[in-house]
């Protein structure tokens, strides 16, 4: 098929000025990351039905009136099929989509290097947007952005052209966010936030007023596995689905300028239509919707307690994430979520810091930081033992 006179502009879709970029992006990204396993060969090797597959996806998303493709070269095979199915198999011409990638290289020297092999990968000779991945703690922000470092190595590649506009992605607590941002070297950020996770509103906000572009990493799945939900919940956002509803939610923040939709599948593309006209703010329905949603956390004891108050505990337990995971968990059925990401706690590991609980670190809280008469201990053995599976 030739999309050399494609239309980006499908009625059926909405476009947002993503900030200083001054570019017009598609409220939904086709992101990568679903294309990050495929199979056992070398990172350069794609099985056929792998390429079909992206093909196919990719097509769709262009009919659909999506212009933002997004990967990293930490997405192993994301960058190599993008660059097949774009420039051969599609031949998809290169001003009629924005391309973002991403990567972390440690020094100036590795960013210049990294750079030239993404390009050679996804088959461009510039990219849109790049993004040094995964400012998650103050010492890899202080790393990014130390003079002669790999920001203001992306930064001069600004100037030569290979890169339109760069930008940072984080899985980083709020204050470290605020930090990166006030640091006015980026033009936008990717981070998280979703109805069931709206600690980042205030970056979000800060964002706006310095006009960057807001990316929303992972609504869906990150966003509590919405793709998969409970009955209790579909029932809460009836008549719209789950992924349909939190869409809306995030797209009423005009902050927020586009979410990032894992698509690899046809059917994947059908609750799009359940999204647009997206409001902002939310309409009658959509508030009535939240109106249930919040209702349900005055029914469970301690499900309004944060703990945003406990974070970096010297007890080394991730406090207000274990805390989330029990409150959608009793509040909305969604255990399966909490398994999910509760059993992705690692020690030492700044993706998703956090340590499991023993009796030694439970004694090790800091309980100044708690309020009176919550009984934090009991409320993390509960969610423990709930969400916990040996590997």
């Amino acid at each position: 098929m030739d999309y050399s006179n494609l239309s980006l502009f499908r009625p059926q879709m909405e476009y947002r000025r993503f900030g200083k970029t001054n570019k017009h992006l598609s409220v939904i990204t086709l992101g990568g990351m679903r294309f990050k396993h495929a199979h056992q060969l070398p990172r350069h090797e794609v099985p056929h039905d792998t390429l079909n597959q992206a093909s196919q996806t990719v097509q769709m998303a262009l009919e659909q009136g999506i212009n933002l493709i997004e990967t990293a070269y930490g997405y192993t095979k994301s960058e190599t099929i993008f660059g097949r199915v774009l420039n051969q198999e599609l031949k998809v011409k290169r001003d009629r989509y924005f391309l973002m990638t991403k990567g972390n290289p440690k020094t100036a020297e590795a960013t210049r290097q990294l750079v030239e092999e993404q390009l050679k990968t996804l088959q461009t000779d510039y990219f849109d947007f790049y993004a040094w991945h995964g400012i998650n703690t103050p010492e890899l922000l202080e790393q990014a952005c130390a003079p002669g470092g790999p920001v203001e190595t992306l930064l001069q590649l600004k100037e030569e052209g290979v890169i339109g506009h760069v930008g940072f992605s984080t899985h980083a607590p709020l204050h470290v966010i605020l930090k990166a941002i006030e640091t006015d070297l980026f033009d936008f950020v990717n981070l998280h936030y979703y109805y069931f996770f709206q600690r980042n509103e205030p970056a979000i906000a800060l964002a706006q007023q310095k006009d960057m572009g807001v990316f929303i990493i992972s609504p869906n799945d990150k966003g509590g596995r919405l793709f998969s939900p409970p009955p209790k919940l579909q029932q809460l956002t009836a008549p719209l689905s789950p992924l349909q509803w939190n869409a809306r939610f995030c797209l009423s923040n005009p902050g927020v300028h586009t979410l990032s939709f894992g698509l690899n599948e046809p059917e994947h593309f059908d609750p799009l239509n359940g999204i647009f006209p997206a409001p902002s703010p939310l309409s009658a329905d959509d508030l009535r919707i939240k109106r249930l949603l919040d209702e349900q956390v005055a029914e469970v004891p301690y499900a309004d307690f944060n703990g945003y108050a406990m974070e970096n505990d010297p007890s080394g337990l991730n406090i207000p994430e274990i805390l989330r995971f029990r409150k959608l968990w009793k509040c909305y059925d969604m255990k399966a979520f909490g398994e999910y990401r509760y059993n992705m706690f690692q020690e030492k590991d700044h993706w998703f810091p956090g340590q499991f609980p023993t009796e030694e670190n439970l004694q090790q809280i800091d309980l100044s930081r708690c309020p009176e008469g919550i009984p934090i201990a009991k409320l993390i053995r509960e969610t423990h033992e709930g969400l916990y599976r040996p590997k």
